[in-house]
């Protein structure tokens, strides 16, 4: 995921993300622009159709996006990343936790007087109509229950769409084909976790 250093085209891949992080902690202004200049895109794509339907008219996804990231960023100071892929895990899931907030806030709104405006909205979310609702519940589930590194590998690969090289980068893993065989890993330990609460 590289991007480009201030006023050159030297590419600074995820690898600067934790001095990034350290900078702002120092109170460097720039380093969290750039580090809303590379994450913003990449929350933003990753977030896209996952609002309900429902929820959309209450907020627009890149206007939860940018609350995520504000928040993040307000939480630095105690958060310390094992690699430098587990700022995006960290970001997104902030942002399903500021999207159910949204989703709470907007159904209390709209159902006020009812006898019970906490119920979510039950309109699937893109995501959902892809997958099932139930799919998607057991995958959450399973996520929950792989450990950290293991839960970065299918996080980072399935959901962000990185590369193999890209993975290896943001987990330290020494080559690519190191980071597939995590993944791998990672995602039969996942199908598993599903098959365990499915059942």
């Amino acid at each position: 995921m590289p991007d480009s250093a201030e006023g050159n085209d030297i590419p600074v891949t995820l690898e600067a993300t934790a001095a990034l992080l350290a900078r702002y902690r120092a109170g460097d202004e720039r380093a969290r622009d750039r580090l809303l200049a590379r994450y913003l895109p990449l929350l933003r794509r990753w977030a896209h159709g996952r609002l309900p339907p429902g929820a959309r008219s209450l907020a627009d996804t890149d206007d939860l996006v940018q609350i995520s990231l504000v928040r993040a960023l307000k939480h630095m100071g105690t958060f310390e990343p094992a690699h430098e892929g587990a700022f995006l895990v960290y970001l997104r899931r902030i942002f399903l936790n500021v999207m159910r907030d949204e989703i709470r806030r907007g159904t209390r709104e709209r159902r006020a007087g009812e006898p019970d405006p906490t119920l979510a909205d039950a309109s699937p979310t893109v995501l959902e109509q892809a997958i099932g609702r139930q799919a998607l519940e057991a995958y959450e589930a399973g996520l929950a229950q792989l450990g950290e590194e293991q839960r970065e590998a299918v996080v980072l690969r399935l959901e962000f769409g990185m590369k193999f090289e890209e993975i290896a980068e943001a987990t330290g893993k020494p080559s690519a084909n190191a980071a597939r065989m995590a993944v791998s890993r990672a995602i039969l330990r996942l199908a598993e976790a599903m098959d365990e609460h499915r059942t």
